[in-house]
């Protein structure tokens, strides 16, 4: 997993900077306001998430860690992919895209490019009970946030050996439930989550 990226901008584009990390030019997809604040070099440093499809793999980046969990949380709504998350996180700050969620403000998420009345209706059925309200406001929760990054990671894995995404996701959805033990750590071990994802697929 690419949990982040350090260089300088070599290229920029509306929705993409090419970093010079020193011997390589990274693409990186960003929300239009972090690519169009980058200029050719600048020092730059992104947050990232890997997206691994069988014909290729994106490296999609953003200026904070919560903006890079919100991208990945919203992808675990039925039917939304990477293009429309990423619209998300360009649309909406973290904690209004939360408080959007705890107080079911369908119009917030309408406007939204790619999400109509249903989609915004499935996402607060589907996300309400992985974001928790802090004051006034809604915040993405810790645990969702480390949920997400091991998911992503050990999917990465997974994909990397051969193993296709719906594989990959029962595997998963199988060690939630019977290891929580190794979910429970501050920081889960990869490593452990992926050769018990590894058993898993063994069994079936």
């Amino acid at each position: 997993m690419i949990s982040f990226i350090r260089g300088e901008v070599w290229k920029s584009g509306p929705d993409f900077v090419v970093v010079d990390t020193g011997d390589q030019g990274i693409k990186v997809l960003c929300p239009p306001a972090t690519a169009l604040n980058l200029r050719v070099g600048d020092p730059v440093f992104l947050f990232t998430a890997l997206i691994v499809r069988e014909d290729s793999w994106t490296l999609y980046g953003f200026a904070e860690e919560d903006q890079c969990a919100m991208f990945d949380l919203v992808q675990t709504v039925t039917g939304i992919g990477p293009r429309i998350a990423l619209g998300v996180v360009a649309s909406l700050s973290p904690t209004d895209f939360a408080d959007a969620i705890i107080s079911e403000d369908l119009a917030a998420l309408i406007s939204i490019s790619g999400i109509g009345k249903k989609g915004a209706a499935r996402m607060v059925l589907e996300l309400k009970d992985k974001v928790v309200a802090t004051g006034e406001k809604g915040t993405l929760g810790s645990r969702t946030k480390r949920a997400q990054t091991w998911r992503l990671a050990v999917g990465t894995g997974l994909a990397s050996l051969g193993w296709t995404a719906r594989e990959a996701e029962a595997a998963m959805d199988s060690v939630a439930e019977n290891y929580p033990e190794l979910l429970a750590q501050a920081e889960p071990d990869v490593g452990e989550l992926l050769k018990a994802s590894l058993r898993s697929l063994d069994r079936s």
